[in-house]
């Protein structure tokens, strides 16, 4: 694919932030039609009550190892300059970040892209999240609560075992990684079939999980054909949230814009669209009924903004991003965020439910 034709007609940063916007667009209107839930999923495992969320999730994540792994092998990418690779990430900030991200996940009752389209298609609760794990992202990288990024990180680093690299450690070809990718594609549609999950919902796990492949593609075609190098990668949200705080910070500069840049506003108007053309655009407010309070929100965003932070992304970023290329830190911070949300749901959303027992979780909240 020749990006030089669109440089040379909008420039490298541009170019940059429209990759990132056909990313986004594609996720925010899928994750949008498709109501995709990490955290839904999460809570289907838990109470065991699977429906719609669960096989969807699988499909999905199944579908970015397999479509990853599989460039990698062809040689189509390279993921060694990547910040999952180019330099040892933090094992300790993986498990810890990843717990209080699942915890957040749970109490402002969707994962940060989950918020950012629930926040497009005008719920006003989610938006506010949103604004909140920005600034809490920006003040983790940048800010005052720095000193306990770099404090927790420093405990335990990916440089102990020698490598990030899942494969490199089991001492296996690339080709494992295909085959790893395809038993997660089998078990993923053999849950489905078992579920008697309909076509049309696996159709949209694939298509989600799709866009991570197609993002590392596209990002790093584009990383080979500029003339200021920049990391490759593929969907994210945590720090594509940050440099959007910088991006404002610094008046809207061209030197801050990016692929981060895009895909936010990819999503924003991906999800927007879908909710318009599906007429499920509706403003929710924090005083609608069955609303969680709003503490719930904030305390969950500021836990999801520092522990995705800590965890290197957030189930996007460092799950299905970092987890397509098998790396062992995105790996614990998915497991990680998982087993937080799951511990977090039975403690404090599963008694609740005991004791209400109309109560009812939907995945957009």
């Amino acid at each position: 694919m020749d990006f030089v034709p669109l440089i040379d007609q909008i420039g490298e940063p541009l170019s940059a932030v429209t990759i990132g916007a056909v990313i986004g667009l594609a996720f925010g209107a899928l994750a949008q039609r498709t109501a995709f839930c990490t955290r839904w999923a999460v809570i289907e495992a838990v109470d065991g009550r699977i429906g719609n969320q669960l096989p969807l999730w699988l499909i999905a994540f199944a579908t970015a190892v397999l479509g990853v792994q599989y460039l990698l092998y062809t040689e189509m990418i390279s993921v060694v300059e990547t910040r999952f690779f180019a330099t040892p990430l933090s094992l300790s900030g993986a498990v810890i970040g990843g717990g209080l991200f699942g915890l957040g996940m749970i109490l402002a009752r969707g994962c940060a892209s989950r918020l950012l389209v629930l926040g497009s298609s005008g719920n006003l609760r989610a938006l506010a999240a949103v604004i909140l794990l920005g600034l809490t992202s920006y003040a983790t990288l940048t800010w005052f609560l720095n000193p306990a990024l770099a404090a927790i990180n420093g405990l335990a680093s990916s440089s102990a075992l020698g490598t990030n690299d899942l494969l490199a450690l089991m001492g296996t070809p690339q080709v494992t990684g295909v085959v790893i990718g395809g038993l997660l594609a089998a078990f993923a549609i053999g849950f489905a079939v078992l579920r008697k999950f309909s076509p049309a919902p696996a159709a949209g796990g694939i298509l989600v999980g799709a866009i991570i492949p197609a993002g590392w593609f596209l990002s790093y075609t584009l990383s080979t054909q500029v003339f200021e190098p920049f990391q490759a990668d593929s969907l994210s949200y945590i720090r594509p949230f940050a440099n959007s705080v910088i991006l404002a910070e610094n008046g809207f500069a061209e030197e801050f814009l990016s692929v981060d840049i895009g895909i936010i506003a990819g999503t924003v108007i991906g999800a927007l669209v879908a909710a318009l053309a599906s007429r499920s655009f509706r403003i929710a407010s924090f005083g609608a009924e069955g609303a969680a309070p709003a503490w719930r929100y904030f305390v969950g965003a500021i836990l999801m903004g520092f522990g995705g932070v800590l965890a290197a992304g957030c189930t996007i970023g460092a799950g299905f991003t970092g987890g397509s290329v098998l790396a062992v830190s995105s790996l614990l911070s998915l497991a990680s965020m998982i087993a937080g949300a799951a511990i977090a749901h039975k403690l404090i959303d599963a008694p609740r439910r005991k004791h209400h027992r109309q109560m009812t979780i939907v995945p957009a909240e």
